[in-house]
């Protein structure tokens, strides 16, 4: 019998009369809300716009959803489509079920057209959003708690999570929190992050491939401990490859990028100059009476020139 352990919730939704609130979409949405306010404070940290980063995003979460929620689909097709299986579930984003490498690529692709459209660079906007997408990870990783899903193998630490559900396979017992080890990876990624940008003045879209690269790190090695059913590879799980193919990316960019365009960049947002003011198409226009005040200081100017131009004329005959 275990003295300590992490115990899982009874059930991961409860209702509000008809209405279902589930935890899995409220850790999700919670995640969501963290990273764009984290990055909105970047964002005008680095000379943006407030709203700028809440734009974007419009565009970036929806395509993010459908990436990720596409990935799992895609690599676990066995789950919707095999026999037995019911293919209208593939739809049922609230049981679970979104893979982080499909969230970044087509979130990536929604982010772009939003860039495209406000006239900004993708690879600076993903710099600011870098350390709230490690924080919107460590939140909606609390999800998977609420629905007993993605725990690694049997142990018996202190900190084991008591799983006791026995639907679609599980089987009762303690297990190692994955979803937990993650969750805090994700939260020391976004402190690297955050300090690593502060002491380099990374710029460039590198803050996100360190991101990236940091993630895919404690990615391999928690995916390595997980027990649930997946696709192999010479031996090791799908993730753990793809987590290997990001990581090299990541780090292959940031050499290069930092030798082609050392620094940061100057300008994040048009119209927005370094003091953090409007650019001269929102200056506010002169007002009349400043217009006249300046007439009237430059004809007294001008008086007070002609004056002294006849005294020195009139000293000048009477010597």
């Amino acid at each position: 019998m275990e003295l300590a352990y992490i115990p899982s919730p009874s059930r991961g939704v409860l209702y509000l009369g008809p209405i279902p609130l589930r935890g899995y979409a409220f850790c999700i949405i919670i995640g969501v809300f963290v990273a764009v306010w984290l990055g909105n404070k970047r964002w005008l940290a680095r000379g943006g716009r407030a709203g700028t980063v809440a734009d974007i995003a419009v565009w970036a979460v929806p395509f993010g959803l459908v990436g990720g929620r596409l990935y799992h689909v895609i690599t676990d097709y066995e789950l919707y489509f095999s026999e037995g299986r019911d293919w209208v579930d593939a739809f049922k984003i609230w049981e679970g079920g979104l893979g982080i490498w499909g969230a970044i690529a087509l979130g990536a692709v929604g982010a772009w057209i939003g860039c495209r459209r406000r006239g900004i660079p993708l690879p600076a906007w993903a710099d600011a959003l870098a350390p709230g997408i490690a924080l919107a990870q460590a939140i909606g990783r609390w999800g998977n708690w609420f629905n007993q899903e993605l725990y690694g193998k049997e142990t018996d630490l202190p900190w084991a999570l008591h799983i006791t559900s026995s639907a679609d396979g599980r089987v009762p017992g303690y297990y190692h929190p994955t979803f937990l080890y993650e969750s805090l990876w994700c939260i020391g990624v976004a402190l690297l992050v955050i300090w690593a940008d502060r002491r380099f003045k990374l710029g460039h879209g590198r803050a996100f491939a360190l991101y990236v690269a940091a993630y895919c790190a404690g990615r391999f090695w928690i995916e390595y401990m997980r027990v649930d059913d997946a696709h192999h590879i010479l031996g090791l799980r799908l993730n753990n490859w793809t987590a290997m193919v990001v990581f090299v990316l990541a780090v292959v960019y940031l050499v290069v990028s930092a030798k082609k365009r050392p620094g940061r960049e100057t300008v994040v947002e048009p119209g927005v100059p370094d003091d953090g003011t409007e650019g001269d198409s929102e200056a506010k226009p002169e007002s009349d009476a400043d217009t006249d005040a300046d007439a009237d200081a430059d004809a007294h100017t001008d008086g007070d020139a002609k004056d002294a131009a006849k005294d020195e004329a009139g000293s000048a005959k009477k010597t």
